[in-house]
């Protein structure tokens, strides 16, 4: 079992930025795909950015391609969201999730666990 913690949502300025951490439990973290995805309030879950177990391979969505940046760090078992330029578009629950392999995904099917969400809200 894997449990994922998210952390470091809040309340930004458009133009800002934000990092999000997600924690991993497990001992299987650097041969586990992780994903970033979020939902805003009437919408379904959108796949945000990916990530390959060595972080070798990253996938990011168009809408926040040269704006997020995917990263990970095996060594502490967490996976990390750089959002910078925000927009209000951007406002959302972000949840983070990880596969029991290593290739990444870009829809929530895939993904065998889920973090509990944290959320972002960019005001203009």
């Amino acid at each position: 079992q894997v449990q994922l913690v998210e952390s470091g949502g809040g309340l930004v300025q458009a133009g800002g930025s934000l990092r999000l951490s997600c924690a991993a439990s497990g001992r299987t973290f650097s041969s586990s795909a992780m994903g970033w995805f979020r939902q805003a309030p009437g919408k379904e879950r959108e796949f945000v950015a990916a990530i390959s177990g060595s972080g070798g391979s990253t996938l990011h969505a168009n809408s926040v391609k040269g704006r997020f940046t995917i990263s990970r760090d095996n060594a502490k078992n967490t996976v990390y969201l750089q959002m910078n330029s925000l927009k209000p578009e951007d406002t959302a629950v972000y949840y983070c999730a990880a596969r029991r392999n290593t290739f990444v995904a870009v829809t929530p099917g895939p993904y065998d666990y889920w973090g509990q969400g944290t959320q972002v809200t960019v005001s203009s």
